[in-house]
């Protein structure tokens, strides 16, 4: 693997490595496809670098905070959503609500609900278009406040808009930007992998995985990967629901 022969030039060449990563090296690549392949690289890695747990057992952004009222509502009931558009429209003082376009990389991006540095959106608007980490940061470039109605519960049948939208709250949080939204359920319920659908057993067919093998555990199949990256969204919403977060300036007009 291409990681893998990296590595090995680095150490070769008396390169001294210093990496961070979210998972401990005997993880790396845990439940991939053939990962067979990928275990000589976990024992070069232990061979020539030091590893240290910085692990401290505490999610500090999931401790008690001093939450800033109405920003995730749940579930979505018409009275939530009602909440929510209210807060939209208060967010843009005296200015009405118009539809916007942004241009970039040749590309074109239409909201259709703006008002002033806020924008509304539908989760199936950010997450169910084939939208990715570019077309969020433009979004943030442009707008202080973003909010999502209609966040759904997600399963292994909704993997896609599942991943994009750890996309777009990594992009958020990243710069700060305020959001408030409406989902079905609490962050912490949002996406549960244990639900298979009829394109999970569709794929394994495709690649002739039988069912209860090792293959069959792959993390494309179980949905671990997601479930793992999802500890970090969920993690992420929690803060940004604090009064300290709603406080912080945004970073997004010092995006080049």
């Amino acid at each position: 693997m291409i990681l893998r022969r990296l590595f090995e030039v680095l150490f070769d060449s008396g390169v001294i490595v210093v990496a961070t990563s979210n998972r401990q090296p005997d993880d790396l690549y845990k439940n991939g496809l053939q990962r067979s392949n990928f275990l000589p690289f976990i024992g070069i890695l232990k061979q020539h670098c030091a590893v240290v747990h910085l692990n401290s057992g505490v999610d500090y952004r999931q401790m008690v905070l001093a939450t800033a009222g109405d920003v995730y509502l749940t579930p979505n009931t018409t009275e939530a959503n009602r909440k929510l558009i209210s807060s939209f429209n208060a967010s843009g003082g005296q200015a009405s609500s118009v539809p916007r376009t942004l241009e970039f990389l040749g590309r074109k991006l239409h909201i259709e609900k703006t008002c002033d540095r806020s924008a509304f959106f539908t989760f199936a608007d950010l997450c169910a278009q084939p939208l990715s980490a570019v077309d969020y940061l433009e979004i943030c470039k442009n707008f202080d406040f973003i909010f999502i109605q209609d966040i759904p519960h997600m399963t292994l049948a909704s993997r896609t808009e599942a991943r994009r939208f750890i996309t777009l709250v990594d992009t958020l949080y990243d710069l700060k930007v305020k959001v408030v939204c409406s989902a079905e359920v609490p962050a912490q319920e949002l996406f549960r992998p244990d639900v298979e659908s009829t394109h999970h057993h569709e794929l394994m067919d495709d690649l002739g995985i039988v069912k209860n093998t090792a293959n069959a555990q792959a993390s494309i199949f179980t949905g671990e990967e997601e479930v793992f990256a999802f500890e970090r969204t969920i993690s992420r919403l929690v803060e940004m629901q604090s009064q300290a977060y709603r406080e912080t300036k945004s970073r997004a007009t010092t995006v080049v």
